[in-house]
């Protein structure tokens, strides 16, 4: 039996499908026990909006220019979630002609949640390949990926703009 490391490499497009599907296990893991917490109708696209809209809140104007969508599908976004209970809108205490939209308790929740399942998916990787392989690989997805860990201004990635 050979080890990894003595296996031919495969063909070039296979190393962006491979790190596809471990993202997308470990996003379904995720959600499959955020479903389970009591937070069933959440989406991977929710998370990132959650990140775009950010500790402080956020326009709806400004979450589309984040997420490379227009402000249309930005609004539709935002009330999906502030139906769901996951967001709300309020009056800009700098501007009061503006809506900012804030996470609710709710929200804040579902990312304490999301938190603590990928630090149990994490977990269960080091169990997998062992601690040092597992830091090895998270160094070297470093060295390739850019450096701001939420770039979320990739217009097409979410949407049309």
């Amino acid at each position: 039996m050979s080890s990894d490391a003595e296996r031919p490499a495969g063909p070039g497009f296979e190393l962006p499908l491979r790190m596809l599907m471990a993202f997308r296990a470990a996003i379904d893991e995720v959600h499959a026990e955020l479903a389970r917490e009591g937070h069933p109708d959440l989406r991977p696209m929710h998370g990132f909006v959650f990140q775009a809209i950010g500790p402080h809140g956020t326009t709806a104007v400004e979450l589309g220019q984040r997420l490379g969508i227009s402000k249309q599908a930005a609004g539709k976004t935002v009330e999906t979630l502030e139906r769901l209970g996951y967001v709300e809108r309020a009056a800009d205490s700098r501007d009061a002609r503006r809506k900012v939209v804030r996470l609710t308790g709710r929200g804040v929740d579902s990312l304490a949640r999301s938190a603590a399942a990928f630090e149990r998916v994490r977990a269960r990787w080091s169990g997998e390949l062992g601690e040092e392989r597992l830091r090895a690989l998270e160094g070297d997805l470093r060295r390739l990926a850019p450096g701001d860990l939420f770039r979320l201004d990739v217009p097409g990635w979410f949407g049309s703009g």
